[in-house]
């Protein structure tokens, strides 16, 4: 038979064309991985901070630059970063690809749009800030294993007052557009300030946290005493003669300042205030929420949760209405462990020993599982007066570094026992750990998505893990069990009044005295929330949007996928690709459900 030499040409032509699709598709791809880790390592460059969070050692002795002119170059890089980006054809990426394509262009835009509102937050606060960073930071995240290693704390010490100075520029630029903290912020910073600054060497009394945590990491070093001796008088100098004059000074600016604070809370006191506030919103929840109808779901929750709260009060055979109870929970003394250093650990064995028998009932309900370890710690007592309740740190992505569940155990009476399981499941396992290290620990994820954050995605992950336990048996004793209702009960109560504050024009007081109405919580605990909403527009809504969404998904894929419904697969949905936006999560589990069925 002769060769039909037509035919063989158009199958030549077709192979060939498809060749150079699938050569296409994989330069796009090639081109689109490279440029996701160099955006990734553009913006590490810009950070000594981070690059230390992440274990690495580079820039050791360096800190982040505050000043206006960096921040400009920033913001052009993000412009070029975008246009970068947007060379490559999308449509010929791989799943996974599109998916990193999306999430890094809406990234990169957002943070563009939020260019105009550089200036609308306060760079010291009774939260954060740098003035409380630099102590935590030092002792918290930099490691001497070397002789450079001390060398470069102290090279970090002498660092801090150009940092102090560009701080107070920086505060100063935002006093001149009307942008000031709240009079009530002052007096927290002031003290935090004036504490990093007592203690030996700057007195007589004893080493000071930094002068304590440099002492003991250098002592720490396997070389000779007289090596050690002049690290610790160069240590000692660079405290005195750099750290203390720049706090001071930034003592005295925050004191002038005050002076110009009033007491408007929200964020609608800003330069286009509301704009900003709706803005926030938005970002923080990933979401198109209003602030009347997250009021309104505010609202819808907490007269749920209180009517779950009345079923746990006929449970105990409590006689009295539900504010009386909340009375009881609040003062009763047989909830609260004394304010003493067993008291405190007390607390700290027991929320271990809660995390580790989560620890030993993971297969119950994921795949995925961290490598990285957890431990759990009380808050540092330079910084325990005006940081929050609880708090979790990731841990270093070489391992260097374990996750640590922070609880605040400077006033007993804030961390009452019934409400210590949800916390310790939250912050821990399976909530923050289980995230945070998971993400960190992802293969084949571009960096910068391991690392980001939607917080309406990871606090929503935290608060649907506080309610996930109920459902596995525990929360046994009743007053734990109310105890997670009463946590959940406070994030509902946030969608309230952080709209309150920020779009209702409501005053401190008048958002303190809900909190108090509305939760067992004791009124330090309302107040410091409340302080805590004022300075972090928006921020406090994330926690109940993000898990309403989270539930909402789970039980419309229990539904439709009936029997084929498996919750550690839905777990490893979730955690397994890194943070992402709810809407984004929405359309992924979707997809799975969608797939099950064809």
């Amino acid at each position: 038979m002769k060769p039909n030499f037509k035919r063989l040409a158009s199958a030549s032509l077709g192979l060939l064309l498809a060749m150079s699709a699938q050569l296409s598709l994989a330069n796009e791809d090639e081109k689109a991985e490279a440029l996701f880790e160099t955006v990734f390592n553009e913006g590490l460059d810009r950070s000594p901070v981070f690059q230390t969070y992440l274990g690495m050692k580079t820039n050791y002795d360096q800190w982040d630059d505050l000043s206006p002119a960096f921040e400009q170059e920033g913001f052009a890089l993000t412009k070029q970063q975008l246009a970068r980006l947007q060379a490559i054809d999308s449509s010929k990426l791989s799943t996974d690809n599109a998916l990193s394509y999306r999430l890094l262009e809406e990234q990169l835009k957002q943070d563009i749009a939020f260019e105009q509102w550089r200036l609308h937050n306060y760079p010291v606060n009774q939260m954060f800030g740098t003035h409380s960073m630099v102590p935590s930071f030092l002792i918290n995240q930099h490691r001497v294993d070397s002789v450079s290693d001390a060398e470069a704390y102290i090279g970090r010490l002498n660092g801090v007052p150009k940092m102090m100075k560009q701080l107070i520029a920086n505060l100063d630029e935002r006093a001149k557009a009307g942008i000031i903290a709240p009079k009530f912020v002052f007096p927290y910073v002031i003290s935090d300030s004036e504490n990093i600054i007592k203690g030996a060497p700057f007195d007589k009394s004893e080493d000071s946290p930094l002068m304590a945590d440099f002492r003991k990491k250098v002592n720490a070093l396997e070389i000779d005493q007289k090596e050690k001796a002049t690290l610790l008088s160069n240590g000692e100098k660079a405290l005195k003669q750099s750290l203390k004059p720049a706090y001071t000074e930034l003592v005295s600016y925050l004191k002038k300042l005050e002076k110009k604070a009033d007491t408007r809370d929200g964020a609608w006191k800003f330069p286009k205030g509301e704009a900003f506030y709706n803005a926030s919103l938005a970002k923080t929840t990933t979401t198109d929420l209003s602030a009347e109808q997250i009021h309104a779901i505010g609202l819808k929750e907490v007269a749920r949760i209180h009517d779950e709260m009345r079923a746990i009060m006929k449970q105990v055979k409590f006689e009295g209405s539900l504010q009386e109870f909340f009375v009881f929970m609040r003062d009763d003394d047989q909830f609260y462990y004394p304010t003493t250093d067993a008291g405190k650990q007390r607390y700290l064995n027991e929320a271990t020993a809660l995390i580790d028998n989560m620890k030993g009932r993971l297969d119950e309900l994921f795949i995925t599982k961290p490598k990285a370890d957890l431990e759990v710690k009380a808050v540092e007592a330079f910084r325990e007066k005006s940081a929050g309740k609880a708090f979790y740190q990731r841990p270093a992505p070489n391992g260097a570094r374990p996750g640590i569940y922070y609880a605040n155990l400077y006033d007993m009476k804030s961390m009452p026992t019934y409400q210590m399981e949800a916390l310790a499941y939250h912050e821990g396992i399976p909530g923050h750990h289980m995230q945070l290290a998971i993400a960190t620990e992802l293969e084949n994820v571009p960096k910068f998505r391991k690392f980001g954050h939607y917080t309406a995605y990871s606090e929503g992950w935290g608060l649907y893990t506080e309610y996930l336990p109920k459902e596995m048996g525990l929360y046994a004793d009743p007053y734990s069990d109310f105890g997670r209702l009463a946590m959940e009960l406070w994030r509902a109560c946030r969608l309230v009044v952080d709209t309150g504050i920020h779009n209702k024009k409501w005053t401190r007081e008048q958002a303190i005295d809900y909190l108090v109405t509305n939760t067992p919580n004791a009124k330090a605990d309302s107040v410091k929330a409340i302080e805590r909403y004022i300075v972090m527009p928006s921020q406090a809504t994330a926690y109940k949007i993000g898990m309403i969404k989270i539930l909402e998904l789970r039980e419309k894929a229990k539904v439709e996928m009936g029997d084929k419904f498996d919750i550690r697969q839905y777990h490893d949905l979730v955690l397994t690709s890194g943070p992402v936006p709810l809407n984004v999560l929405e359309e992924r589990v979707n997809q799975w459900i969608a797939q099950s069925k064809s």
